[in-house]
């Protein structure tokens, strides 16, 4: 074990592309210098999330080309863009999407951090539910500043299906696989999140972005 940092089992976790962006909040208040990058890696989103799977490294994703979509060579202002969910977050695994997506964005529900003074930096409110309109992994990102919006949708049903993970996967859970299964469930499980972090050029529909 390295002392003093989290081991990973999987090495391909280093390899998902980081992402960056700027927080004003972060120099105000003196936690970085001004103009200094926040630097997102897939490894962060497994210490909030507690595991590495299709819907975590999916939002991940999402999270990623939303923001390239936004400002293109800019980087980023967490802090300063609006997230819509489409569904309630009692819809599919939009719950902990929507927590991968908050710690990248800033962008947060009511439990948010209202701000300074009059309300400056506050995030509280900048993501939400439209609990009336449905659309499976689908995410509206907005940047506040500019008002410009894109769609991002993903679909990981084009993904090959895998019957023997279906078939290992009640046993690792329930504690009755061999050490073999459990190694055996591992590689195929994590083998797709790899698939989604680093491969998707070889599955069209994966992932598909659309200005609004």
């Amino acid at each position: 074990m390295s002392e003093g940092q989290s081991v990973w089992k999987q090495s391909f976790f280093d390899d998902a592309e980081e992402i960056r962006v700027k927080d004003p909040l972060s120099y105000a208040l003196g936690a970085m210098n001004e103009g200094e990058e926040m630097v997102f890696k897939f490894a962060d989103i497994i210490k909030m999330a507690g595991h590495s799977c299709p819907s975590v490294s999916g939002a991940y994703k999402i999270t990623a080309k939303g923001l390239k979509a936004l400002y293109g060579d800019e980087t980023p202002v967490r802090g300063d863009i609006i997230v819509t969910v489409k569904g309630k977050v009692s819809d599919l695994t939009y719950g902990p999407m929507s927590q991968v997506i908050s710690l990248i964005t800033g962008a947060a529900a009511e439990t948010g951090f209202r701000g300074l003074g009059g309300g400056l930096y506050g995030r509280y409110n900048l993501l939400s539910f439209d609990d009336h309109n449905f659309e499976a992994n689908a995410f509206i990102f907005e940047r506040r500043d500019t008002g410009k919006r894109v769609k991002v949708v993903y679909d990981p049903k084009v993904l090959p299906e895998n019957a023997r993970m279906g078939e290992l996967a009640g046993s690792v859970i329930s504690g009755r696989a061999s050490e073999a299964e459990k190694e055996e469930f591992h590689s195929l499980w994590q083998g797709k999140v790899k698939t989604i972090l680093l491969d998707e050029d070889k599955y069209p529909g994966l992932f598909e972005v659309t200005s609004l």
